[in-house]
Order: structure tokens, then sequence, then C-alpha cells
């Protein structure tokens, strides 16, 4: 599939990680395989595919090292309609969505952005977006945010996003991926690391 057959396409940047086997495999298989699912979806073109990174499991110790890449996509597919078809290709790999956010997994595929809408709207976006870091590991959303909430506070999202989209800006904050990831602390990148694989 081209581009030329999407002439209304939508960017939409998607983030990919695991830390443990999925019925694809250890985490690089795991992700290849999604990857080959994602681009496989009807209105779907891959525009970008990152390197894989190794990156600690966040938070520190909930499990082992995560790999993680990025997807920049061009979709006539609705958020929601691609959200639900990440969430399949997901069952597919055998991630069962339940028990404690945050917590070791074979595969998670998240819309982080798309274009530049700011979903449901922009009070309750900036809510989330604010929510204190104790209240984020036990508070999910019960509609679909976007972009993420916390894109701009994670080195495992946005170092593998800037290979693919650096110069997408955050329609709320202002700055573009590349200038969100070198405001990062350099603790939030000291431990990811590309892989060769």
């Amino acid at each position: 599939m081209t581009q030329n057959r999407l002439p209304s396409a939508n960017l939409a940047l998607v983030a990919i990680g695991g830390n443990l086997p999925s019925l694809a495999g250890p985490p690089e298989a795991t992700i290849r395989a999604a990857v080959e699912q994602i681009i496989q979806l009807p209105g779907v073109v891959l525009s970008s595919l990152s390197r894989f990174w190794k990156t600690p499991a966040f938070p520190a110790g909930s499990g082992p090292d995560y790999v993680n890449a990025a997807l920049s996509l061009q979709t006539v597919n609705s958020p929601d309609e691609l959200l639900s078809a990440l969430h399949r290709i997901e069952h597919d790999l055998g991630r069962v969505r339940e028990g404690a956010r945050w917590q070791a997994r074979g595969i998670d595929l998240d819309l982080i952005a798309y274009g530049d809408l700011v979903l449901p709207d922009l009070a309750t976006h900036d809510a989330w977006r604010g929510l204190p870091p104790e209240r984020q590991a036990e508070t999910a959303p019960e509609t679909l945010i976007l972009p993420h909430a916390r894109m701009q506070d994670r080195g495992f999202v946005l170092v593998p996003l800037a290979e693919v989209a650096p110069g997408w800006r955050h329609p709320r904050l202002g700055r573009s991926v590349a200038e969100m990831l070198a405001a990062l602390p350099a603790d939030a990148r000291a431990d990811i690391r590309a892989l060769t694989t």
C-alpha cells in the first residue's frame, strides 16, 4: 500500500514496547510481529520505524529491561478505530489487559498522537497531563487521551519517537519531539541504548 492510496490520511504516532515473552517469542520478535500486523491493517501505511532500544523497566524495579520502538503511520482510520486495532494485535500476541498499571508485559502498543488532535478536550487533557506522579500509577483514564498524557516525561517513548517524528509538535506544549527529548533530565535517558538486532 502506498501513500497515494490514502489521500486524506492523518499522521499517527505509535510507541511499542515489551519486556516479557509473548506468543511471538522474546520482545524483539514480538515487536517485529506487531509491526507486521500493524502495516497490514486496512487504511494504514507505515511512514517510518525506529531502531529498537533497550530501556530500563518503568517504574524502576518492575521487571526486566524493555525493548522499545516507535512507528510513524499515515492512516484514514479514526483514533478510536486505530486504537481498537492495536488492542486486537496485543490480544493476538497474548496480552491480557488486567491487573496493576505499568506492570511487566509481552507487548504494549500505545497510540501516542494523532496529528495535532487533542482528545477528549483541552481541559481534560491538561488535567491528565498534570496528574501527580503518585496518582498516575493508580488511575487510568476511561477515554482516549491524545496526545498521550505522559509522553513528554518518558525517555523510552521520546528516544525512539525522535527517530521517526522529531519535528512533530505537541499541540498543548508547543514543543517538538526533539525539543521534549532535549528537555528531559539526563537520568531519564541515561540507560537507554540502541540494540543492533
